[in-house]
Formats: structure tokens, C-alpha cells, sequence
């Protein structure tokens, strides 16, 4: 599981641009032409490791004299003080590229820690941690890659993605059912239709019509049992609405197939990671 070379460029160039804009003033004026540079990158806390290539990517991209040696793979659990990888190579490219690659390795490896943790909490069920489209703009294929790093499930990647109609598509629709059988006439046949209810009326309307997957809108876990109940398998149960903050435990042994958790990604704690440069005389 990587990540195309092509995604990786398209949004470091830009970080770059953004972040070099006509040049880095302070390499230029302090660090002597020529100047090679060795460095470690250590974990300052525990967490899963996530954005190695990118890392390495973006340091050829810097520089491509850069050496990058990875300890980790993506995936990885480490602790606090583990050193996950070396650099070697000219300072100033090193220098450059320095926060650009460590702002994308630390935001990556922040999502797939939460990620798993939300993981762990539900194993042995059958329900399932997805994200959502709560993503940083620009950055959604490393957000959701970090996902799946840490063991979860991605939800639609785009619009074009998946057909999701909700509260506001009813309402410029007419009707859950109207809604329906529009998106199942006016769509590929590939395409799952997913349908958001707030009530167990909703929720009947939405099987009546055939949706494929019900997104179960800030119910409480008894409502969504009953849900779960009254579906009977007749199509995948999703629950959504807050559940970062809920027990998650709790909500998978309602029987849902799917939580979805829009603080995987909109709300993502950086896992801390340190670079410590020398510099070769």
C-alpha cells in the first residue's frame, strides 16, 4: 500500500512554493556552499508511524544528493525516544526540506495513530472505523492513506465517489424516496446509494426505496439498536454524528456495520517528531 510518486510531488512542489516562496533567506546567508548535514528522526512520543515515503519523497524533491534511510515502514507502533530514520546529504537541501516533511510525517502519523486506537476499541466486532470527507483540502489522499495505515476503512474519497443523500438533498428532493429513485435512475449501476436518517419514519422510508447503506444520524446507541433491528440485513448501517466522542465500544455492540468519525482527520493531534541535524565540517 503506497502512495503514487504523482500525489506525492503535486502536493510537496505546492508546500514547497508556499513555504520556500523566493528562497530560503536564512540557509542562504548562514550555510556555507557545499556544507553536508547528518540527521536523525526521533519519536518524541508513542504512536503508529505513517508518511515515510512521503518524507523520502519530499527530501528527494529538496535535494536529490539527500540520503533518506527509513527504520520504520508505515504501519509501525513506535515509542517515545525510538530513532525511525537517518538522513545524510547537502544541509541546505536538508534544511529546506525539513518542515515541509516533517508537518506532513507528523500529521500522517497523528491520523493513524488516533486511527488505531479507535480500531483497538472495537476489535472483535463487526463493525468497521471509516473516515469521512472532514479532511484537509488538498491533503485528503494523505489523510485517508494515514487511515488505512492505522487499520481503518475509507468512506467516499470525492463527490464522484459515492452517492450520499442527505438531510439537504431530501429536502430539494421532496422525499427520501423521491431522492432514491432518482440517484438509482440518474446513476451508474455500480454506485451504492447511502440515504442519512435522523428517525426510525426516516429509516423505513430509506429500506422502502432500496438504499444500500443507512447513515444513522446522531442516534443514541438504543435507538440505533432498534435500527438495527427493524433492517433486519436488508442494507448496511452506518452511525454518524459526534462519535469521536462516544464510547465506541458501546456503539459497535449495537450492531452497526460502519462508524464513521469525522475527528480522525478534522481535528488531528500531530504525533511529535523531532529532526536533529550535525553538521559535517
Amino acid at each position: 500500500m503506497k502512495i503514487d510518486n504523482r500525489h506525492i510531488d503535486k502536493i510537496v512542489l505546492a508546500a514547497f512554493e508556499e513555504d520556500i516562496g523566493t528562497g530560503d533567506i536564512t540557509t542562504n546567508t548562514t550555510i556555507p556552499e557545499g556544507r553536508l548535514a547528518s540527521g536523525k528522526f526521533i519519536a518524541k512520543e508513542a504512536g503508529v508511524i505513517c508518511g515515510m515515503d512521503v518524507v523520502a519523497r519530499t527530501f528527494f524533491l529538496a535535494d536529490d544528493k539527500i540520503r533518506f534511510e527509513a527504520f520504520v515502514k508505515d504501519g509501525d507502533r513506535v515509542e517515545k525516544g525510538d530513532v525511525i530514520a537517518e538522513i545524510n546529504g547537502p544541509a541546505a537541501g536538508i534544511l529546506v526540506g525539513e518542515r515541509t516533511a516533517l508537518n506532513l510525517l507528523q500529521r500522517m502519523s497523528g491520523i493513524a495513530t488516533r486511527t488505531a486506537e479507535a480500531v483497538e476499541k472495537i476489535k472483535r466486532t463487526k463493525a468497521k472505523i471509516a473516515d469521512t470527507r472532514k479532511t484537509m483540502p488538498m491533503l485528503r489522499v494523505f489523510d485517508k492513506f494515514a487511515v488505512r495505515v492505522g487499520g481503518g476503512s475509507n468512506h467516499r474519497f470525492n463527490l464522484a465517489d459515492g452517492i450520499l443523500i442527505k438531510d439537504n438533498h431530501i429536502a430539494a428532493s421532496g422525499s427520501i424516496t423521491a431522492a432514491v429513485n432518482a440517484a438509482k435512475q440518474g446513476a451508474p449501476h455500480t454506485l451504492k446509494v447511502e440515504v442519512e436518517v435522523e428517525t426510525f419514519e426516516q429509516l423505513n422510508e430509506a429500506l422502502e426505496a432500496g438504499a444500500d447503506i443507512i447513515m444513522l444520524d446522531n442516534m443514541t446507541n438504543e435507538m440505533m439498536k432498534k435500527a438495527v433491528e427493524i433492517t433486519a440485513g436488508r442494507a448496511k448501517l452506518e452511525a454518524s454524528g459526534n462519535m469521536g466522542e462516544k464510547d465506541l465500544r458501546e456503539v459497535a455492540e449495537t450492531g452497526v456495520d460502519i462508524i464513521s468519525i469525522g475527528a480522525l482527520t478534522h481535528s488531528v493531534k500531530a504525533l511529535d517528531i523531532s529532526l536533529k541535524l550535525k553538521m559535517q565540517l
